[in-house]
Order: structure tokens, then C-alpha cells, then sequence
């Protein structure tokens, strides 16, 4: 295979058969009230969604399993009826591009507010420690960032439950035509928090050892995998990233046990973000840096064969570099955001239109539907 070319190249990614290995990353932009998709969601995805121009794979905008996983203003859920039914429009407008689009689950944990809460209620999480970081609410209509609440830790009673909403979620996500889900189990939400030494200070079967920990994050998986195939499942990781305030000070052995238990489940792919999501590449955690090759390695050689995407700060060269050395998939987040037809520009060298960081969260058309395409 010719790296020059590969990232154009077809993949077959569990059930699902991708014309390009461009992926769009999943992207929150706070425009679906009530948490319910829309008009303009469909649009958005449809400008990305042709597999020549745009991406192989779409991964939606991170997306509540239920009204507890709730943690910014105006993001869309996946727990009702209405809900699945106003996706609808976005499955049928990439599809009727030819694309391929996949649901990420979202249960925020304890990187939420109050106000966001069913009653008002305090946020959950593995243990009573508040996230030093912040969440998006809206006022008067203006994205405004305000300090997580702090939340209470959740009973071992009520992990079943949360458990079957992620089960729920994805029978609702197959119900609303997606081609499969992405489980969220990165930057420092729920499943990342149960993983992580500086969230989850538990004495209980989910805390204390690295097997413990992981625990919450097999159920999850094991429960999704069991309601719509392993082949049209995938998982997101991000070993070292300190999103939302997640750390742990030996992240080589945990995630070593956690994608050993990924996998014999047979899932479409593993989307890893490499060092700190959004910043540097090389964001070190631990008492050494972070080996992905190594955690490449071991995936193989436990049997998983899932499709390996890489993410964070990749353009064309590093994505080539990425594919030569062993990824099947490379993921571009907020580029694909100011560049509808992105895969065209990077097969062609650009030139890349900007970000405009005042539009990102909130608002209307303006810096979501109105990026030029080329010509």
C-alpha cells in the first residue's frame, strides 16, 4: 500500500464498508434544544457526510444516554422516543449522501451542573470529588462557561441501571438508522472517571486495583456489544489526557488491562486521542511517557481485531506517517468544523478555512452551516 495514498483508501470497519480512512471526530456545538436533533443538525452532518469530499466515517456530537448523563446546555440525547425519531433526519441525510455515521454515548458523570440535573439534583460520579474544570451553559442565548457541581458518589446499586441506559441507548441509536455507536469512555466523563486513580477513590468492587476500576467499563461494553453486535460498536480512549480534570499516575498498566479486555469483544474500532485532547501530542501522565504502539501491540495480541483510529492534532503527513506505521483510521476534529468538504482539501493540500472560536458553542447557522466548500 502506498502511504501517499491510503488515507483515501477504503476500509472495511467491523459492518460498516468506509470509502476513505478520514473520520470526523466527535464534536460538541450546543444547538440541539431540548435536547432533541434538528433541521440544522441534518444539514451540518450532511455537508460532511459525502464520502469523496467529506469523511468515510462520521462520529456524531457526544450524545446523553439519559437526562442524568446530561452536562452542557442544548446537547442532544438518545434516551426517548422523540428523541430517536428527530435523529432520524440526520441518519437519512448522510445516508442519502452515501456516508456512514456512528452515535457517541455520553454519560458525563460529575462534569455537570446542577441546573442540568433531573430536580436539580447534584451530579453523579465514582466517588464525591468536584472536577476542577468547567461546563458550557447558555445565557440569553450566549455560551458561558461556569464551574462544574460538586457531585455525590453513586451506590453500587445504581451501576445496573446506568448500565442498561447505555444498553438502551444503543438499541434507541440502531432504532434512529445510525450504523453503530461509539462508546465514550474518554476525557474525563463517567466510564473515564471509574478508570482513573484521581477520580475514583472507591473501596468497593469498581475502586482500589486496576481490575476494579475497569470493571464499570467491561459491563458497559459488554452490555452495548450484547445489544447490537460487537461489529457495529467502537470505543473511545484517551490514556493521558487531563480533560475535565482526569489523572491517574500509572496510565501504561491501566489501560494495558483495559484494551486486553476490549479485545475479545469483536468491536468495529478503537478510537485512541493521543496525549492531551485538543493540545499537546506529547502530554506525559505517569513516570514515563505514554507508549501507543505498545498499547497497538498488546490490542493485537490479545485477538482484537477492531479497526485502530488515532486521534488529535494530525494533518496529512502525520496521518500518512500514522497509517505507514500501523493505524487503520485517522480522526480530524475541528478542522472538519470550519471544512465541510475537508477530505477534498487534504487530498488536494488545501487550502483549510479557520475556526471560528466565538461560533463553536451555541448560536445558529453562523459558524456551523455557512463554511465555503471549494469553488
Amino acid at each position: 500500500m502506498d502511504p501517499m495514498t491510503s488515507l483515501f483508501e477504503p476500509r472495511q470497519v467491523g459492518a460498516m464498508h468506509l470509502a476513505s480512512r478520514i473520520v470526523m471526530a466527535p464534536l460538541t456545538r450546543n444547538r440541539a434544544p431540548g435536547s432533541l436533533a434538528n433541521a440544522r443538525m441534518a444539514t451540518y452532518y450532511r455537508q460532511r457526510a459525502n464520502p469523496t469530499t467529506g469523511a468515510g466515517l462520521i462520529i456524531t456530537e457526544a450524545t446523553a444516554i439519559s437526562h442524568q448523563g446530561q452536562g452542557y446546555a442544548d446537547v442532544p440525547g438518545i434516551w426517548s422516543e422523540a428523541q430517536v425519531a428527530s435523529w432520524k433526519q440526520v441518519t437519512d441525510a448522510v445516508h442519502a449522501e452515501g456516508g456512514k455515521i456512528v452515535m457517541q454515548l455520553w454519560h458525563v458523570g460529575r462534569v455537570s451542573h446542577t441546573s442540568l440535573q433531573p430536580g436539580g439534583a447534584a451530579p453523579v460520579a465514582p466517588s464525591a470529588i468536584t472536577a476542577k474544570t468547567k461546563t458550557v451553559l447558555l445565557v440569553d442565548g450566549q455560551a458561558k462557561f461556569m464551574d462544574t457541581s460538586a457531585p455525590r458518589a453513586l451506590d453500587a446499586s445504581e451501576l445496573p441501571g446506568i448500565v442498561q441506559d447505555y444498553r438502551h441507548a444503543a438499541r434507541n441509536a440502531m432504532a434512529a438508522g445510525f450504523d453503530g455507536v461509539e462508546v465514550h469512555a474518554a476525557n474525563g466523563y463517567l466510564i473515564d472517571q471509574f478508570l482513573r486513580s484521581g477520580s475514583n477513590h472507591r473501596s468497593d468492587a469498581y475502586g482500589g486495583s486496576i481490575d476494579n476500576r475497569a470493571r464499570f467499563l467491561q459491563e458497559v461494553m459488554q452490555a452495548v456489544v450484547a445489544e447490537i453486535g460487537g461489529d457495529r460498536t467502537g470505543i473511545r480512549l484517551s490514556p493521558v489526557t487531563p480533560a475535565n480534570d482526569a489523572s491517574d499516575d500509572a496510565p501504561q498498566p491501566l489501560f494495558t488491562h483495559v484494551i486486553k479486555a476490549l479485545a475479545p469483544l469483536g468491536l468495529a474500532f478503537v478510537h485512541v486521542i493521543e496525549g492531551s485532547t485538543g493540545g499537546p501530542r506529547d502530554h506525559q501522565q505517569g513516570p514515563a511517557p505514554f507508549d501507543y504502539a505498545a498499547l497497538h501491540q498488546t490490542y493485537r495480541a490479545a485477538g482484537g481485531q477492531g479497526a485502530w483510529m488515532v486521534n488529535n492534532g494530525y494533518d496529512l503527513p502525520l496521518a500518512n506517517q500514522a497509517l505507514a506505521e500501523g493505524a487503520d483510521l485517522v480522526a480530524f476534529g475541528r478542522p472538519f468544523i470550519a471544512n465541510p468538504d475537508l477530505g477534498a482539501r487534504l487530498q488536494q493540500g488545501g487550502p483549510f478555512n479557520t475556526v471560528e472560536r466565538a461560533t463553536l458553542y451555541g448560536g445558529g447557522e453562523a459558524g456551523y452551516l455557512d463554511y465555503p466548500t471549494l469553488g
